[in-house]
C-alpha cells in the first residue's frame, strides 16, 4: 500500500539560535522550505509530529505534501539535524519539487527471500548486503517507494551489482550516471568464516596429498631407473 505524508506548517518571523530554542521549548521545530525557483521560507513544524514521521522509511525517499498558508506544496526531506544522543530534532531542510524538474532521492533497497536464497538454504552460506539504499534520478511523479530484490536464485560467491538491479522506467542509478567503475556490490552471498576456513583448509590438504603423490611417483621413476 502506497503511504501518504502531509506536513502542517507555519510561517516564522524570527531567526537565529535564541528564536529557535523558543520554539523547541514550545514544542515547535524550525525548518526551511527551498527550491523550484522560488524563495526560500523560514517556516516552523509540530516537533513530535516530525519525530514520528522520522521513524518511517518511507517519509525520506516520498514526496511530501506541506500544507503552508492554505495551499500545499510538494516537497522532499533534504536535511535533518538531530540532538547527538537525545531524542530531539533542531531543523529540517525541505525542497519543493517541480513535476518536470528531476530530482535526486536516496530509496530504500528491500531484500527479499533471504532465507529461500539457494546459497543459503543448500550451500550453508550467509546474505551480506552493501548498500541498504540507492540513490536516483527521476521526474517526482516516477519516484519509486523502494526498489525491491529477490535473492532466492542467489548461490554462494555470487554478488549482484547496481547495473543487474529492475529500476522502474524512468528511473536512473546516480552512481552509473558516473561510469561503470560506479557500478559498485548491492548484495553478495558468503561462506561464513568457520565455514570458508574449514573449506580452505580440506583444499590445501588435499593440495598437498596431490603434491605428495606426485613426489613419490617420481622417487618411484627414479629407484627403477636406478636399477635399470
Amino acid at each position: 500500500m502506497s503511504m501518504s505524508f502531509t506536513i502542517e506548517a507555519e510561517k516564522r518571523d524570527e531567526q537565529g539560535s535564541s528564536a529557535s530554542r523558543r520554539l523547541r521549548r514550545a514544542g515547535k521545530l524550525p525548518a526551511i522550505l527551498y527550491g523550484a525557483d522560488k524563495d526560500a521560507v523560514a517556516i516552523t513544524l509540530d516537533h513530535n509530529a516530525m519525530v514520528h514521521n522520522l521513524k518511517e522509511d518511507a517519509f525520506y525517499s516520498h514526496i511530501l505534501s506541506v500544507k503552508l498558508d492554505g495551499k500545499t506544496e510538494k516537497a522532499i526531506l533534504r536535511d535533518v539535524q538531530r540532538h547527538p544522543f537525545k531524542p530531539t530534532i533542531y531543523h529540517v531542510d525541505l525542497m519543493r519539487v517541480s513535476a518536470n524538474q528531476p530530482i535526486r532521492v536516496s530509496v530504500p533497497l528491500h531484500f527479499h527471500n533471504e532465507e529461500d536464497c539457494k546459497g543459503v538454504k543448500l550451500g550453508g552460506g550467509m546474505v551480506s548486503r552493501m548498500i541498504n539504499e540507492l540513490e536516483v534520478e527521476c521526474l517526482p511523479g516516477d519516484l519509486p517507494e523502494s526498489i525491491d530484490i529477490d535473492v532466492v536464485e542467489m548461490d554462494v560467491g555470487d554478488t549482484l551489482h547496481i547495473s543487474e538491479l529492475k529500476l522502474p522506467e524512468g528511473v536512473q542509478s546516480v552512481a552509473l550516471m558516473h561510469g561503470e567503475d560506479y557500478d559498485y556490490a548491492v548484495v553478495s552471498i558468503l561462506l561464513p568464516r568457520s565455514a570458508k576456513a574449514e573449506e580452505e583448509e580440506g583444499e590445501e590438504a588435499e593440495a598437498a596429498e596431490s603434491e605428495g603423490g606426485e613426489e613419490a611417483a617420481s622417487g618411484d621413476e627414479g629407484e627403477s631407473e636406478d636399477k635399470e
